[in-house]
């Protein structure tokens, strides 16, 4: 029997969906999942789906790996190691690992689901939340859940209300006057209009709910299906829709946010939005609130001194404007401007900094100028290197994206520094 006397929350897990290789954000995952990505100024991808199920409640969190998750893997185990068995409380880390043959990895979002039913079923619960773990956005998922509960549906979509006309490179929902969903069309051409707004459309977030023993039914039909991709996208959630049990719940009903603002959603999945994203969030007011004490983005929380700026001579001030500038960073000379450094950046004297992403361990020579660019972990910046002034150029040893950014790596300095 249900417990009723129970939040739903406490009687659900999150299963999170983190073995996407992240492709489009090029080098920044050569050695990461995407997952893994920095984010923030200390944080990674990965701690917002987490933080949301546990502000929301949920303490019982399964994370299924894949794609290069060493460096996810180990995030996990230094920033999220206080969950305590003896409260019924945990954080599993699922690599996918053949469990059913030698030659069967995760086939599919189904599919790593469906690898561990055994080990849900031992969580003992009622309702089970699958999450993507490569977006940011802030979310209670309890509200999502009594949603799904309220509805009757056997299985409860989280969607974002786009612009109709830039619908079309999602999967979209058609819905009726209380969103049960009718259709779902992959990246049409002609996005249907909502009821209540016809000039807007419901797109899939990924987020999906379910009662787990229904879940778990249709999991073992896909295991032994042939003909299945094993995806909810492509194969579950459409035929749950054509038998007319799914319900779509709409982000802005439970997107935590300050009143007045838009619900914040971000896909950070290429280098363009990733940077955009990161310097976002030096505006006077950004859209994402990261002080917010009453649903915190937990993380890792490396032992740091504090951000350090020397020098107050003409041309040759440690100064930051408009920039956010974690600890362990020594600001020596350098003019930031617009500008996000992760942990334990170091930047030297003459050097300027304008709308760029340092992640954590960069060190920057003196008469460096940088301008609109993201710089990968562990890179030393040599001295008078510019950047962002001449696309031609730079797109000669670094990688210049469509809006302008310029991605630098160390392999790619160490190929510039070859050719000279």
């Amino acid at each position: 029997m249900p417990r009723r006397s129970q939040r739903l929350a406490s009687r659900s897990m999150a299963f999170v969906l983190a073995g996407g290789r992240g492709s489009r954000l090029h080098e920044l995952t050569n050695f990461r999942v995407k997952p893994a990505v920095y984010f923030g100024g200390k944080a990674r991808i990965i701690d917002f789906a987490l933080s949301n199920a546990l502000n929301s409640g949920i303490r019982k969190i399964a994370l299924a790996t894949q794609y290069k998750a060493h460096s996810l893997i180990r995030h996990c185990q230094r920033g999220w190691n206080f969950f305590r068995a003896e409260r019924n409380e945990f954080l599993d880390i699922l690599p996918a690992s053949q469990r059913y043959n030698e030659q069967t990895w995760y086939r599919g979002t189904v599919d790593a689901v469906a690898q561990n039913i055994d080990i849900i079923d031992s969580y003992d619960i009622d309702y089970i939340v699958i999450l993507a773990g490569d977006h940011i956005y802030k979310m209670d998922y309890e509200e999502m859940l009594q949603q799904h509960v309220d509805s009757g549906a056997q299985v409860t979509v989280g969607c974002l209300t786009v612009d109709r006309h830039e619908a079309s490179a999602f999967g979209c929902m058609a819905v009726n006057e209380s969103d049960r969903i009718t259709s779902f069309l992959e990246k049409p051409k002609d996005p249907p209009g909502l009821p209540d707004d016809p000039e807007k459309t419901l797109v899939s977030m990924g987020i999906y709910v379910f009662d787990w023993q229904y879940l778990r039914g249709k999991l073992m039909e896909d295991l032994g299906s042939e003909s299945s991709t094993h995806d909810f996208g492509n194969d579950m959630i459409p035929e749950i829709v054509a038998a007319g049990g799914a319900q779509a719940h709409r982000f802005e009903d439970s997107c935590v946010r300050e009143a007045g603002k838009p619900a914040y959603w971000r896909d950070v999945g290429t280098v363009d939005a990733f940077w955009r994203a990161n310097i976002d969030l030096t505006n006077f007011d950004p859209e994402l609130d990261l002080w917010d004490t009453d649903w915190p983005i937990w993380t890792y929380g490396e032992v740091v001194p504090p951000a350090k700026f020397i020098h107050d001579e003409e041309d040759r001030r440690g100064s930051a404007v408009s920039s956010l500038i974690a600890g362990g960073c020594i600001i020596s000379g350098t003019e930031i401007r617009e500008s996000l450094l992760f942990t334990k950046v170091h930047t030297n004297s003459y050097a300027s900094l304008e709308r760029v992403v340092l992640l954590p361990n960069v060190y920057v020579s003196r008469h460096a100028r940088l301008t609109n660019a993201v710089v990968n972990r562990g890179v030393h910046i040599p001295e008078g290197l510019v950047v962002g002034e001449d696309p031609e150029e730079d797109a000669k040893w670094f990688r210049v994206t469509p809006g302008g950014v310029t991605l630098i790596t160390q392999g790619m300095l160490d190929r510039r520094e070859a050719a000279k």
